[in-house]
């Protein structure tokens, strides 16, 4: 069964019903219009700030963007760009080229104009639709985009070489196409984050979508008067595969437009969400304005915000502890997953094993997963090894790259790159990607393990431990360190934290700097290697906003 077949039944069931709001809190803030005075009938008609779809009219606008691409002579198989920011038009379109029997390539927003071309090219893409935020970087590159045969916009401002999606689909019947869509069939491409290198183009079936969905709702047990809030981008597998939860339940969905503490309560309160997916550091950012006073949570009716999860990313277990002092009543999970395995699903926590915070957790509904060494044989439990996993989500290739595609698919199982270990009760501990291990003296040191520990230092909004060279050792630690707003903090008192530390996991190198994360909350350490592995180290304390400090342990080693 295609997971077009959810939505056409979603559309018979329940037609007349909202399964999609879109909040746009900038256009509150452009107008002038506070943002407290904010309700569901006073701002309807506010220049779009609030949109909403029904079941019926998400699937008709599908239908027609279906009907579309086949005039244009799109041929089942052909591929179909999406470059939008998360708009209420984006999971009708996405849905739409699927029903066309094409498959679906959603495109990283923050992609330079090189990087579009090349996943463009890389893809095979035949047709692209972007958005006016986008028009620059495909103005500097549509010259050479030989593969699209047709350019669609949506928006203002529309460049003369691009045709207005709105007015085409206007005159495409709302019936369904009728394209026979089959479980193996290519559905679509995920590009991968890039944290570790240029991103690869990674090929998922019709039948890997439809999982992601089955196990989505058996983790969260998304019913039909759920409300799930969906904040992180659209083009990554991690929001999209965490709203097929609402798709296969029939519930509402609303997309907010930021991530500001106030507005995500805001839209909690006013919209009755029941369910928000948070990134580590928009949950951070809550906890922050609650404890600074900046948000007052009796001013907000979040009575039927029954969970908060998270993923993308190790979550330090002190964000957890902070959360339920604030929110003793939520169910939280931890969910483990890459864009590889259809997005969260291979790993989860489990609502009822808060006890065991710190976990990703085990094997998700239908799938399996082990721990390997080098040679590819299991490792007891307490050892670390290589996370691997199996079950229905797991991609079918990287596009073109049979040797990357070699490397990660062995024998069923799916290679994640993600050092773990799991203990005595099957609870599995990520422990760092492998290609972030640090080697000092012959010691492997696993940064996340570090990372987690000094983020229990009150001062610490953020942190990032990576590998610098060193003349005697090969590699030391560096702990990039992003203070909380109004905290000042020294170099020595940073170390004299971290003094609990075996000495050779202890950070020598202290860095006051933002940590950089990408969209989907994963840090950015090709990014900060690349700022401070060719710079000198220089020996002093500062509270200034980028200064490196040289600890004074690394004279002891």
């Amino acid at each position: 069964m295609p997971i077009t077949a959810f939505l056409e039944r979603n559309a018979r069931a329940y037609g007349d019903e909202i399964c999609l709001t879109e909040i746009n809190p900038d256009l509150v803030d452009r107008d002038d219009l506070s943002w407290k005075e904010y309700s569901l009938v006073e701002t309807a008609h506010v220049h779009g700030y609030r949109k909403t779809v029904t079941w019926r009219t998400f699937d008709e606008r599908a239908n027609r963007t279906a009907g579309l691409l086949l005039k244009e002579g799109l041929q089942k198989g052909d591929k179909v760009a999406l470059l939008l920011m998360n708009c209420i038009e984006w999971l009708p379109l996405y849905f739409g080229i699927l029903k066309a029997g094409a498959t679906v390539i959603p495109l990283n927003y923050r992609y330079t104009a090189d990087e579009i071309k090349y996943c463009l090219e890389l893809a095979d893409a035949s047709f692209l639709v972007f958005g006016p935020e986008f028009i620059d970087r495909i103005d500097a590159v549509k010259d050479c985009l030989f593969g699209i045969r047709e350019f669609f916009f949506i928006g203002e401002n529309r460049p003369p070489y691009a045709r207005d999606y709105e007015a085409e689909i206007a005159a495409c019947s709302c019936e369904a196409p009728g394209v026979p869509l089959f479980d193996e069939e290519d559905a679509a491409i995920y590009y991968s984050s890039g944290t570790t290198g240029f991103p690869k183009a990674i090929l998922h079936t019709h039948a890997s979508l439809v999982s992601a969905c089955v196990t989505e709702q058996a983790h969260h047990g998304q019913g039909r008067d759920d409300i799930f809030l969906c904040i992180p981008p659209l083009y990554h597998t991690g929001a999209k595969m965490h709203w097929f939860g609402s798709l296969i339940s029939g519930g509402r969905a609303v997309l907010l437009r930021g991530t500001r503490p106030k507005w995500i309560l805001d839209v909690v309160s006013k919209e009755r969400v029941s369910i928000v997916w948070l990134l580590a550091p928009w949950a951070q950012d809550i906890l922050d304005a609650v404890e600074n006073g900046d948000v007052e949570l009796a001013g907000y009716d979040l009575g039927r915000w029954r969970m908060m999860h998270i993923g993308a990313q190790p979550v330090p277990p002190a964000l957890i502890r902070r959360w339920k002092r604030f929110f003793p009543s939520h169910d939280y999970d931890t969910n483990y997953g890459l864009s590889e395995s259809a997005g969260p699903g291979p790993v989860h926590l489990g609502i009822e094993n808060i006890h065991k915070v710190g976990a990703i957790g085990k094997a998700g509904h239908g799938w399996r997963t082990r721990i390997a060494d080098e040679t590819g044989a299991d490792v007891a439990r307490g050892e670390i090894g290589e996370l691997a996993v199996s079950g229905p989500g797991v991609m079918k290739c990287y596009y073109k790259d049979p040797e990357a595609t070699d490397a990660v698919l062995k024998d069923g199982w799916l290679y994640t790159g993600d050092m773990a270990m799991e203990d005595e009760d099957g609870f599995i501990f990520l422990v760092d990607r492998k290609k972030d291990v640090i080697i000092t003296g012959g010691e492997n040191i696993y940064p996340v393990q570090i990372e987690n520990f000094l983020r229990n230092f009150e001062k610490i909004k953020d942190v990032a431990v990576i590998g610098l060279p060193d003349r005697r050792l090969g590699e030391i630690a560096a702990a990039i360190i992003e203070l909380k707003p109004g905290m000042s903090a020294s170099q020595d008192e940073i170390m004299r934290f971290a003094a609990d530390l075996p000495r050779y996991k202890r950070p020598r190198v202290i860095v006051f700097d933002e940590v950089p994360r990408n969209p989907t909350g994963k840090i950015e350490k090709p990014a900060l290697r690349e700022k401070y592995a060719g710079g000198s180290v220089v020996a002093q304390e500062t509270e200034a906003p980028v200064k490196i400090a040289r600890a004074r342990s690394l004279e002891n080693h």
